[in-house]
């Protein structure tokens, strides 16, 4: 099971598809591998019958995302550097990827300056937003709710982050359509949120341009 999420499978459906197995058969195991602190669960933004499994201990993703699948040519190989090479992809999608993620959320929760999303963020998660039109179901990295004086949630912000990709325009369309899509489900302060591109790669030149021309377009780097 876990290496199934260290492979990418965060959802109950893909864990169970990972593991051939239906996903009521997780319940269980899942709730023992929580309560013993090596995954933690997280609520979707947006669905809140949804939830994400992670494992909390990044030792355990490294051995199950990069050593377990290369095990006997760790043995007997001398070749590491080609060894890194081979594994480097699945270091950067399934361990470093996922955790720059949460450090995003983490960072935007705790640290960052209020006004960079127009009010205190009172909460960030993660989720999902259904695409009727296409068919699809797009992921959000970073959803900063706040929190009006009636008790409401509005989304501040949405943002999408990449740690070994240069941003681009596309990426922040990307954010805009998303956007559009929460405006036309009736997400209070939708229509007002502010879109963050986090980069460990830096940005391109037309979308720090944008960042500077529009004030609902932030960029955040290292």
């Amino acid at each position: 099971m876990l290496a199934a999420i260290a492979a990418g499978n965060r959802t109950r459906g893909g864990i169970a598809n990972y593991l051939a197995r239906k996903s009521g058969d997780l319940a269980h195991p899942l709730t023992v591998l929580e309560d013993r602190g090596l995954i933690s669960r997280e609520a979707d933004a947006f669905r809140h019958n949804r939830t994400t499994f992670h494992i909390a201990e990044p030792l355990i993703s490294f051995y199950h995302a990069v050593m377990r699948p290369i095990w006997s040519d760790l043995e007997f190989t001398r070749e590491t550097p080609r060894l890194w090479e081979r594994s480097k992809g699945r270091f950067d999608g399934n361990i470093m990827g996922p955790h720059f993620e949460r450090v995003c959320r983490l960072w935007t929760r705790h640290m960052a300056p209020p006004e960079l999303f127009g009010d205190y963020p009172n909460r960030v998660e993660s989720g999902t937003v259904h695409d009727p039109a296409n068919r699809t179901t797009h992921e959000v990295d970073v959803v900063v709710f706040g929190l009006d004086d009636d008790g409401r949630s509005p989304v501040l912000a949405i943002g999408e982050a990449k740690w070994q990709e240069v941003m681009e325009l596309q990426h922040l369309q990307r954010l805009r359509r998303l956007r559009e899509l929460l405006v036309a489900q009736g997400r209070h302060g939708a229509a007002n949120a502010r879109l963050v591109c986090y980069s460990g790669a830096g940005f391109a030149p037309e979308l720090r341009d944008e960042a500077e021309r529009h004030d609902d377009v932030v960029v955040v780097g290292l």
